[in-house]
C-alpha cells in the first residue's frame, strides 16, 4: 500500500460523491515519493514524474493488436537470438531517480539484465509507443525527448493516426529519425541488426 497521510476531514462524502476521505489519504500531487509510486498496487497503468503521478487512458483495443503484433515479432526475433529479454507494459521503466515511464514494448540486452528487477527495469535498450489519439504529443514530442535523455538508443514510435513508424537512433543527447516508414515498407532497427516490421502488417494486425 501506498503510505497514507493523515488529515482531518470536516464532512463526510456524500452519496454520489468521490470517497474524500480515502482519496486524501494519498500523496497531493508534487508530494509523491518514489516509494509511494512503487508501492501502488493497481492494473492501471500509472506513470511518474517529478513527484506527480498520471494515470494514462486506457488503451483501446486496436492499440493492444499492435503491441501485441510488435511484442510477438520482437521476442521471436530476439529469442532465436537468445539476445536478452522483451516486454510490454504495465512494466516500469526507471528514466532517472524522479522519472518513471511505462513503455508499450521494451527490450534489453542479456549483458544489462542486472538493470532489471520485480518492480522495474533500470532503463532500457529499446522502447517502442503507440500513439495515443488523446494526446499524440505524448509519444511523438514528450516521450522523445525523455528516452532521448535517459540514453535509451532507440525509440519506435508507431503511429496509428498516419500509418507510419519512425526508427529513432540516439546521436549524442538527441534522437535521429533513421526511418519513418509508410504503408508497404518495412521499418528496420538500427540496435537489432535484421530485425524488420512490415508497416502493413503492424497495422493490418488481426483484429
Amino acid at each position: 500500500m501506498v503510505r497514507m497521510k493523515a488529515k482531518t476531514i470536516s464532512l463526510p462524502s456524500q452519496e454520489g460523491e468521490p470517497v474524500w476521505e480515502l482519496a486524501e489519504m494519498f500523496p497531493y500531487q508534487g508530494s509523491w515519493s518514489v516509494e509511494d509510486y512503487l508501492h501502488l498496487e493497481t492494473n492501471k497503468l500509472i506513470e511518474f514524474t517529478e513527484g506527480s503521478v498520471e494515470l494514462l487512458p486506457m488503451p483501446s483495443q486496436s492499440h493492444q493488436f499492435i503491441v501485441i503484433y510488435l511484442f510477438q515479432l520482437l521476442k521471436a526475433f530476439v529469442n532465436a537470438g537468445n539476445l536478452g529479454t522483451v516486454l510490454i507494459a504495465p512494466m516500469r521503466v526507471r528514466l532517472n531517480t524522479n522519472r518513471f515511464r511505462e513503455p508499450d514494448v521494451m527490450f534489453i540486452f542479456q549483458e544489462n539484465d542486472g538493470r532489471r528487477n520485480e518492480q522495474y527495469w533500470d532503463g532500457a535498450d529499446l522502447v517502442m509507443e503507440v500513439v495515443s489519439p488523446d494526446d499524440p504529443q505524448r509519444d511523438t514530442v514528450q516521450k522523445r525527448a525523455e528516452y532521448a535523455a535517459a540514453g535509451i538508443p532507440e525509440y519506435w514510435i508507431v503511429n496509428p493516426l498516419d500509418q507510419t513508424i519512425t526508427v529513432l537512433t540516439l546521436e549524442g543527447a538527441e534522437y535521429t529519425a533513421v526511418q519513418v516508414c509508410g504503408r508497404g515498407e518495412m521499418a528496420k532497427s538500427i540496435l537489432l541488426t535484421g530485425f524488420e516490421a512490415d508497416v502493413s502488417a503492424v497495422f493490418d494486425s488481426p483484429k
